[in-house]
């Protein structure tokens, strides 16, 4: 007992140890899907596997879902998209204290892998654990925690597996697939709809769904290997996530907020109407807000490495240039460009509303108060120069 608690530490512990060790025929290989959290980082779920060998006495949980908060310039990096995830290793005990204490469903799906096939991923996932390899190039829709579950478990069965279309899939655009786990008129939904483009509004294959762990553990319970075998052996929820009654506060969602934000331009455009004094301090602050988040748009789509927020037509309304009004709009009297320029971006919203109809992006709802005071308020000026 002894030597083999020894053997156990010194694998847990030293990552090449496990080179030398041979899986038994008790060895179980199977794929944990975790529901969605709370928090946004949390609300797509995640997968993980799950290796079991109880003639070794070991249950551990390899993920590829950690973060790499060692790397020099987190931040930035994960601004940039040049940051580096981890591969986890884990004691299963408490992977399932951690979420079922957060109260987050666990599945688990037992793969109908041979003995070779078994030993053939086990190694892969150590040797990908070791400190040299444990890093990857995350990618959000195209290479992650689900995605990496779904590519290691090809290459353990030389890509046998083939996937059947579940009877109640509907093809989706990552952007509905997206708002399927977080809210349109919740800020995190607001934040997203407003930073990734047009390309998001694609229709995605049945084999890019899989990037969200739900459709992992969808299309494997109905996949099949080469050979015939189903590649699930059999299923089992092993924490079934407690109702709670939703929080979500409309009181505090981007509508409300930007709808009583947009009155209050309207009010003001109404009043500076009646009086004959333009409010000033209105429009620079308009042009600086629209003019500074035009700015991150433009460099999220040229200065990263982030795919999915190039072609963001938010920049129609967003515009970087509108920084160049603000020294104008802080005049009694604006030079005639200036004219010019407004009716510029009427057209511009024009545009946006045209790209919303007819299907090119799909727009954040919270945004359509603003824009409608935006264009009132570009009317204004425009009639009182």
């Amino acid at each position: 007992m002894r030597l083999g608690l020894l053997v156990i530490v010194l694998f847990l512990f030293h990552p090449g140890f496990s080179q030398t060790l041979n899986l038994t025929q008790d060895a179980e290989v199977s794929v944990l899907t975790f529901g969605p959290g709370e928090s946004l980082n949390d609300a797509f779920g995640h997968n993980a596997f799950r290796i079991t060998d109880k003639s070794r006495g070991f249950d551990l949980v390899y993920g590829y879902g950690e973060y790499d908060f060692d790397a020099p310039f987190f931040y930035l990096k994960f601004a940039q998209g040049k940051l580096n995830y981890l591969i986890s290793r884990h004691r299963f005990s408490d992977i399932f204290d951690h979420y079922s204490r957060n109260n987050r469903s666990i599945d688990e799906q037992v793969l109908n892998l041979n003995a070779s096939e078994k030993q053939k991923l086990f190694d892969y996932l150590e040797n990908n654990y070791k400190p040299e390899n444990r890093r990857y190039l995350y990618d959000f829709f195209y290479d992650n925690c689900a995605t990496r579950i779904r590519d290691v478990a090809e290459m353990a069965t030389n890509n046998k597996i083939s996937y059947t279309i579940p009877k109640d899939f509907e093809p989706k655009t990552f952007r509905k697939l997206i708002h399927d786990h977080v809210k349109p008129n919740s800020w995190g939904g607001f934040g997203i709809d407003l930073a990734l483009g047009s390309i998001i509004d694609q229709k995605a294959s049945a084999r890019e769904h899989m990037f969200l762990p739900k459709y992992i553990h969808d299309f494997f319970g109905t996949a099949q290997l080469g050979n015939g075998r189903k590649l699930v052996k059999n299923s089992s929820q092993l924490y079934e996530k407690k109702q709670s009654q939703s929080q979500f506060d409309f009181l505090w969602s981007p509508v409300f907020i930007l709808g009583l934000l947009s009155l209050f331009i309207i009010f003001k455009t109404y009043k500076d109407h009646k009086t004959g004094v333009r409010s000033r301090w209105v429009d620079i602050s308009l042009a600086s807000f629209t003019g500074i988040i035009g700015i991150v748009l433009f460099l999220l789509w040229f200065a990263t490495n982030h795919s999915t927020t190039a072609y963001n037509y938010n920049l129609l309304w967003a515009f970087p240039l509108n920084m160049i009004l603000i020294r104008q709009l802080g005049k009694e009297t604006m030079k005639k460009w200036v004219k010019g320029y407004l009716k510029f971006l009427i057209i511009m919203l024009c545009l946006m509303t045209l790209h919303w109809l007819i299907g090119v992006q799909v727009f954040a709802i919270g945004l359509i108060p603003l824009l409608i005071a935006l264009g009132i308020r570009y009317v204004y000026l425009i009639k009182n120069m």
